[in-house]
C-alpha cells in the first residue's frame, strides 16, 4: 500500500488529529491582504488549495505585528479587523471543499520586513516610500548598504512573546486546527539562531545554547497558550560557511520536542545573499533524515519534491513522515489527485467534480458513483 495515501495521526495536549494523507500544502506568502487582512484573493486561492486532495493546507506566513509583514501587502493576525477578515475568507473556502484540517504558519520577519513585493523587486523600502523601521536580535542589515534595524531589547522580546501569544489564541478561536511558528527562511526566529545574524552580546546571543534560548522561550510560552497541534518550520543550514547547521537543528528539534513540540517542518537557506544552495531533487531531504533521527519528532520534508514516486521513496525510506508540496501545487493545483491515480490511493474530493475524472483514474474518488441525466 502507498505510504504517501496512507492515514496519519499527529498529537497533541488536545488531543489526535488524523490526517487523510501524507501530502502536505506548504505555506506560501501571496503578498495580497490589504492592511494585513485577507482578501477575494485568499479566498479563492485558499477554496482552490482545500480542493487539491492533499490532507492539511497550511496557510502562508501570517505576521503577528504590523512591523513583523515581509512586505506592506502580506497576511496579519494581530487585531480584531485581521482576524475578522481571515475568519470570513476562511470559512466560506472551507464551505467550498472537502473537510481538510487548516494550519496557519504565524511570522515575524525580523531584519527582511519593510520590503517591496517580489514583482516589485523585493527590496527594502524606504519609510517615505511606505516601508517601516525593521526589528532583529542584532543592528546588521540583510544586504550591505541598507539601514540598519532596530535591536531588540530584552522588553521588546517579551512584547513579541505576547505576540505570538495572543495571535495563536486568535487562531484557535477561529477554528484553526494547528499552528506552525515560522523559524525558516532568515525571517526572525531564524535571525536568532544564526551566527549571521545575530551578533548579540547577551544571553541571547554568541553560544548554540544562547541563540536558541529566545526561539526555545517563545515556543514554550505559545505551546502553555494554545493546546492544539503546534510546530515549527526550520531552515536546517545557512548554506554559508560559520552559519547555522544540520547538527544545530536536530539538537534544537530535540529540546523543542521537551517543550511539546508536535512536528517539525524542514527547509533550509535564506539567512543571508551570499547562500550557496545546492538545489536538485531531494536536496533537503537529508536535512529531514537527520532532524527526524535525532529527535523523534514528525517530521515534514519540502522542497523539489514534484513526482509521486519520488515522494513515495521517501516515505518508503523512513528519511520524512509527511510530504510538503508548494510551488507544485501552484502548477498543478490537483498535484494529489495525480499523485493518487500512481500509487493506487484515494482522495477526497468535491462532488461537483467527480465526473472529471478520465476513465482510468476514477478509482481515486474511491467507491462514488455518478448518475448521468
Amino acid at each position: 500500500m502507498s505510504l504517501l495515501f496512507s492515514e496519519y495521526t499527529l498529537n497533541s495536549p488536545r488531543g489526535p488529529l488524523k490526517l487523510a494523507n501524507r501530502v502536505v500544502v506548504a505555506p506560501m506568502c501571496q503578498y495580497s491582504a490589504m492592511n494585513g487582512e485577507a482578501t477575494d484573493w485568499h479566498l479563492m486561492h485558499w477554496g482552490n488549495l482545500l480542493n487539491s486532495g492533499a490532507a492539511l493546507f497550511i496557510i502562508e506566513a501570517t505576521a503577528v505585528t504590523p512591523e513583523g509583514r515581509i512586505t506592506p501587502a502580506c497576511l496579519g493576525l494581530w487585531d480584531d479587523r485581521t482576524e475578522a477578515a481571515l475568519s470570513d475568507k476562511l470559512i466560506r473556502a472551507r464551505k467550498l471543499a472537502p473537510a481538510t484540517p487548516v494550519f496557519i504558519q504565524l511570522a515575524h520577519a525580523g531584519r527582511k520586513a519593510s520590503s517591496a513585493s517580489p514583482w516589485d523587486g523585493g527590496q527594502l523600502l524606504p519609510v517615505d516610500q511606505g516601508g517601516w523601521e525593521m526589528e532583529a536580535p542584532s543592528a546588521i542589515p540583510q544586504l550591505e548598504g541598507e539601514r540598519l534595524p532596530h535591536e531588540l531589547t530584552k522588553e521588546d522580546l517579551q512584547d513579541l512573546i505576547e505576540a505570538f501569544v495572543i495571535a495563536a489564541k486568535r487562531s484557535d478561536k477561529i477554528g484553526i486546527d494547528g499552528v506552525e511558528l515560522h523559524g525558516a527562511h532568515g525571517y526572525l526566529l531564524h535571525q536568532f539562531l544564526s551566527p549571521i545574524a545575530n551578533q548579540r552580546k547577551d544571553e541571547y546571543g554568541g553560544s548554540f545554547e544562547n541563540r536558541i534560548r529566545f526561539p526555545l522561550e517563545l515556543f514554550k510560552a505559545v505551546r502553555v497558550a494554545y493546546q492544539g497541534v503546534l510546530g515549527i518550520r526550520l531552515s536546517a543550514s545557512d548554506w554559508i560557511a560559520g552559519g547555522w547547521t544540520p547538527e544545530e537543528t536536530a539538537d534544537l528539534a530535540a529540546s523543542l520536542k521537551s517543550l511539546g513540540a508536535n512536528y517539525v517542518h524542514i527547509s533550509s537557506g535564506g539567512i543571508s545573499p551570499a547562500q550557496k544552495i545546492a538545489i536538485g531533487p531531494h536536496y533537503q531531504v537529508p536535512f529531514a533524515k537527520t532532524v527526524k533521527e535525532k529527535s523523534g519528532l514528525p517530521t515534514m520534508t519540502v522542497g523539489l519534491i514534484t513526482d509521486p514516486h519520488q515522494a513515495e521513496q521517501i516515505l518508503q525510506k523512513g528519511d520524512a513522515d509527511l510530504i510538503a508540496l508548494a510551488r507544485a501545487f501552484l502548477y498543478k493545483p490537483r498535484w494529489a489527485w495525480e499523485a493518487a491515480a500512481a500509487l493506487d490511493g484515494t482522495v477526497a474530493s468535491n462532488e461537483r467534480y467527480w465526473r472529471c475524472l478520465p476513465r482510468e483514474a476514477q478509482a481515486i474518488f474511491g467507491n462514488v458513483k455518478v448518475g448521468q441525466r
